[in-house]
């Protein structure tokens, strides 16, 4: 990393001119007084501004023009952490850890102030040594990317490397993932390693390990201490329930969205309470019954990008559909209104579909809720044009397990089958 990562122009000057560079400990004087590490900046970031992290892990863009002074405390080659050796403790359970990206899995480069991955077991239990009395982590690093960036692909890579371990000594996995599109990659995993016989806990962090307010350590802890004592198996993401750090909520991997871009109770099992509850380091069974119909354990890591997820409102265009038709998709899942309904100036493409064997499935805009397209006039037509219900199974979920019924079904009616069989609680009871 360069001295001025980030910096041009008067921006750059100014730095220079104060012998200040990237990492270094400063006390800035300007409308307040700041202390800090400068931090590297965005290389399409403007050059009137410096950013300084401050001690409470958050960042600041200062303007050049208004500082006062600038005064450094410590080099940036004197801010360094050590890794501590942490021992483990003969006879815990072991636990694997898979990192895929995201915050939760990450330590702070106190050179830099920036976050970066951790890769090694020795760095995590480090980090959150309270993990160390647990279990026994082995850590493996899969690939590092923001979640917006986990494609289709990179489920197959999560899947076929937990296949692997299908016999194995560990008491459960944890994949580290990023928040954002953590339920999509629950949800196929959900499908491709139906009957797995270990618990798998996806878990991410809202807040960055750098702030105050992380969720990072308390989630992590959380998955460890679910997959070593649930006593059950199945795929869960597990993440704080609410804004304190008393509860921390494993929901089922297809019934559960993220309906907060940045609470640290983000996530919410759709329709009912999380499977599972961590209050007061005692882990509470909330759902009754088997979760995951499928017990004999068959992967079929597959699946088929072609298909579209269409959220019908006011105004959609037909043609629109009528281009996912001719671009040659498997399966159409429409996000409709209220029970289960789209506009009849979509019907007549809506009949194409249908007649080249396209499966269409019919989920909610609602948030609760069954679809229900016996009710009215509008919704037993679509019905007779060959559109699926499906029930109270969330959209995003529908639109993954159809990816993968097109991966493992032949033709519309083998699709139809896979998406109306209940497999790992898709359904609600």
């Amino acid at each position: 990393m360069s001295k001025y990562t980030g910096y041009h122009g008067n921006a750059l000057e100014f730095l220079k001119s104060k012998q200040i560079v990237v990492g270094d400990s400063v006390k800035i004087l300007a409308e307040l007084t700041y202390t800090g590490i400068i931090m590297p900046r965005y290389e399409h970031s403007d050059d009137k501004h410096i950013v300084l992290k401050l001690r409470s892990g958050y960042n600041v863009g200062l303007e050049i023009k208004k500082i006062t002074s600038i005064e450094k405390i410590k080099p940036a080659d004197r801010i360094m952490r050590k890794i501590e050796e942490v021992k483990s403790i003969e006879g815990l359970p072991k636990i694997l850890l898979l990192s895929t990206g995201g915050t939760i899995a990450s330590k702070i480069d106190y050179r830099t102030g920036a976050v970066t991955p951790v890769l090694t077991a020795n760095e995590l239990n480090s980090s959150v040594p309270e993990l160390a009395k647990i279990a026994d982590i082995d850590a493996k690093v899969l690939f590092s990317e923001y979640s917006e960036n986990i494609m289709p692909e990179h489920w197959l890579k999560i899947a076929e490397n937990i296949s692997k371990y299908f016999k194995s000594d560990y008491s459960g996995i944890i994949i580290a993932h990023g928040t954002d599109t953590m339920h999509y990659t629950s949800s196929f995993l959900s499908f491709a390693l139906a009957g797995f016989p270990l618990p798998i806990a996806l878990v991410g962090s809202q807040r960055s390990s750098d702030r105050a307010s992380s969720d990072a350590a308390l989630n992590l802890m959380g998955a460890v201490k679910f997959l070593v004592e649930c006593n059950t198996n199945g795929i869960y993401i597990v993440m704080h329930q609410d804004e304190n750090d008393e509860a921390i909520a494993c929901h089922i991997g297809t019934r559960v969205r993220k309906n907060h871009t940045s609470k640290r109770g983000a996530f919410q099992t759709v329709g009912d309470n999380p499977a599972f509850i961590i209050y007061n380091n005692e882990i509470h069974r909330n759902m009754k019954g088997d979760f995951f119909i499928t017990k004999n354990y068959k992967q079929k890591i597959k699946l088929n990008q072609k298909v579209a997820l269409v959220k019908y409102h006011p105004g959609y265009d037909p043609n629109m559909l009528k281009t996912i038709i001719d671009a040659g998709y498997k399966a159409i899942i429409f996000e409709g209104t209220g029970l289960g309904h789209v506009g009849k100036n979509m019907y007549p493409v809506i009949k194409i579909a249908n007649e080249r064997g396209i499966f269409m499935g019919m989920t909610s805009q609602c948030i609760d809720g069954r679809v229900r397209m016996t009710v009215y006039e509008s919704g037993r037509d679509l019905l007779s044009l060959g559109i699926v219900p499906l029930e109270d199974m969330i959209p995003e979920v529908a639109l993954v397990k159809a990816m993968w019924a097109s991966g493992n079904g032949e033709n519309h009616d083998e699709i139809k089958e896979i998406m109306l069989n209940k497999i790992a609680s898709e359904f609600s009871t």
